[in-house]
């Protein structure tokens, strides 16, 4: 018997936050690093996302035995990761958490805050670059951040209990 897969869309259900610090070796952040102190939760305010993936860069492994070229598992690499902000008029909260050199992590909860869902990515990230776009079109003004992954990230950890 098939099970029904239950789609969503990202957009109103994936969540990001930059958390300033986590405790763990194995940056898989507790509930109480989600708190306004550590934690500042970007969604609301992010435009567009690029990158945020894990990539592997196979090695090639030819033979004299065939004229096919295997390959094996080589080094894995972040991709390259932004996000895209909506510039806000009064406030630049946004700015002054991630200046450039600002260090901490993205933490990506892909299908919500859903206790105990293996869906949880962690980044350690460093800010590359902030800058402003302009454009002459009609839309929203926004500014670009880019982020370096300093470390390999976490992926695909639970998201932690709601305490009560």
């Amino acid at each position: 018997m098939a099970t029904t897969q239950q789609r969503f869309m990202r957009r109103g259900t994936t969540l990001f936050f930059f958390l300033k610090e986590i405790a763990s070796d194995d940056n898989v952040p507790t509930r109480a690093e989600f708190a306004p102190t550590n934690a500042t939760n970007l969604s609301d305010t992010i435009s567009d996302v690029e990158g945020w993936s894990l990539e592997n860069t196979p090695i090639d492994t030819p033979d004299m035995g065939s004229t096919f070229s295997t390959t094996i598992p080589g080094e894995d690499k972040a991709d390259n990761s932004s996000l895209t902000f909506y510039e806000d008029k009064v406030s630049d909260s946004i700015e002054t958490l991630l200046t450039k050199g600002a260090t901490g992590y993205i933490a990506i909860m892909r299908k919500g805050d859903v206790p105990g869902s293996k869906s949880l990515d962690t980044f350690p990230v460093r800010v590359g670059s902030r800058s402003a776009s302009y454009s002459t079109a009609s839309e929203p003004a926004k500014f670009k951040v880019t982020f370096g992954i300093t470390e390999e990230p976490t992926l695909d950890a639970a998201v932690p209990a709601k305490t009560v």
